[in-house]
């Protein structure tokens, strides 16, 4: 385990508005507010895009991502970490669980995934961390390293 130290800075309410790409404009918000780490909470409805729900084969390298798309308005309830990549844009790694109609799924919001009328979200920057997002070779990822 590796780990870096921080507190707690500002605090930001943000409301997401139809067809806002999820993690895109939180990404957007964080470069325009100075904000290189953090975390964000979020709530509401997503549709559209897909969500990355798994490699193919678990143990395969690099992964092959498995794409589902979000068809219709889904609830969502996720959080993600915000950490700069190398040449320190801040990206955001989020994981939600959205349902609709009793079925849930659950993965990494990317790929064009947008708010459906409203989703409300809680982003926390965290002040004094080292952390980076670098890309690793052999999973092709962007993996956090604190320190």
């Amino acid at each position: 385990m590796k780990a870096s130290e921080g507190r707690v800075g500002r605090t930001f309410i943000i409301r997401l508005e139809e067809g806002d790409v999820v993690p895109d404009c939180i990404e957007r918000f964080a470069a325009e507010k100075k904000i290189s780490h953090g975390y964000a909470v979020i709530v509401g409805g997503l549709e559209g895009g897909e969500v990355v729900v798994g490699p193919r084969d678990s143990r395969g390298m690099p992964p092959e991502p498995m794409y589902l798309p979000l068809e219709g308005a889904h609830e969502v309830s996720g959080v993600g970490v915000l950490a700069p990549d190398e040449s320190g844009r801040p990206v955001l790694h989020m994981h939600a669980a959205l349902g609709r109609s009793g079925q849930t799924v659950t993965g990494c919001l990317r790929r064009g995934v947008k708010t459906w009328i409203v989703s409300e979200v809680a982003l926390v920057e965290i002040v004094g961390a080292k952390a980076v997002r670098v890309k690793d070779a052999a999973t092709g990822f962007s993996l956090l390293r604190p320190g």
